[in-house]
């Protein structure tokens, strides 16, 4: 009868580097038929690749030792552009960065977000063997937001839209931003089609004086700091909730909002990873800015 049971032996310091090189290239490089890892078919692998036994509770704890986190996976495009990625992480943004200092100017980075009234499901303690039921209208119907965070201090300007996004609302948004204040701005936007719009663009040469534009790489939210704020507004505002009428769901976003704007530290916070990714290949530090009109 085989053994089955746990630790049968340790695995030495170059197996665990191999295992973690293994883990690395993915389950398909290593001759496994599937497209993510799990504890099970690790403890297969390390037993077919070392001899070791282990239970699967056991790897999830080594697999920590060694530095891995169990994450769900998120898609990235194939039409990604890697040259003008990293000349945009090694050339533009730290002129841009100097600049913005150099100009006493506010660092805006732009972006958009929808919020469904049938709401959003999240994690939440419950007992066991009993899956929490939320209610839901199915309505597809869903509020808009317009919003900048300002890079320096966490600042956030936003503006709801029940329409759609389009040059239009844009430039309507950014007029009430350069209202609230007198201070240039350095607007950092993605590539969505309004954004590059003859409308948008006539908008941008009426304000010279006032608003530079810059443009992030084509798919690369991974330099977007603003794409933080979307995931802590829904966890507050849409997460387990019920809409059943839609005056419910702007309510509770705008609410989610206003709060959040009374905490530019704490959105500041939502990005010092997106700081220290930026940081750390340029040896840069970067100090907040005072709040200011």
């Amino acid at each position: 009868m085989n053994w089955r049971g746990g630790r049968r032996s340790k695995l030495k310091k170059a197996h665990k580097l191999r295992l973690a090189e293994l883990i690395k290239v993915g389950p398909q490089a290593a001759g496994c038929d599937c497209g993510g890892w799990n504890a099970a078919l690790l403890q297969q692998l390390i037993e077919r690749e070392f001899g070791v036994l282990y239970t699967v509770h056991y790897v999830a704890e080594l697999l920590g030792h060694l530095g891995f986190s169990f994450q769900k996976a998120r898609f990235v495009s194939d039409h990604l552009d890697e040259a003008k990625r990293q000349a945009w992480l090694n050339e533009v943004w730290p002129s841009v960065l100097a600049q913005a200092k150099a100009a006493k100017a506010l660092l805006l980075f732009g972006d958009e977000a929808r919020f469904a009234q049938w709401g959003w499901l999240g994690y939440t303690w419950a007992v066991r063997g009993q899956q929490p039921l939320i209610k839901t209208t199915g309505k597809r119907k869903a509020y808009k937001v317009f919003a900048l965070i300002e890079f320096f201090s966490g600042r956030l300007f936003y503006q709801g839209l029940q329409g759609k996004f389009k040059a239009q609302s844009y430039t309507r948004f950014l007029t009430t931003v350069l209202q609230q204040t007198t201070r240039p701005l350095f607007l950092v936007q993605d590539g969505a089609p309004y954004h590059r719009s003859a409308k948008v663009k006539q908008f941008f040469a009426q304000h010279p004086q006032r608003l530079t534009v810059f443009q992030l790489p084509s798919y690369s939210p991974d330099y977007h700091p603003i794409e933080f704020l979307w995931p802590a507004t829904k966890r507050q505002a849409t997460h387990n909730h019920y809409f059943p009428e839609f005056t419910h769901l702007v309510a509770s976003v705008e609410k989610s909002l206003t709060q959040l704007a009374s905490r530019p530290a704490y959105i500041r916070s939502l990005f010092t990873l997106y700081l220290q990714h930026l940081a750390q290949p340029l040896n840069l530090h970067f100090q907040a800015l005072p709040l200011a009109a």
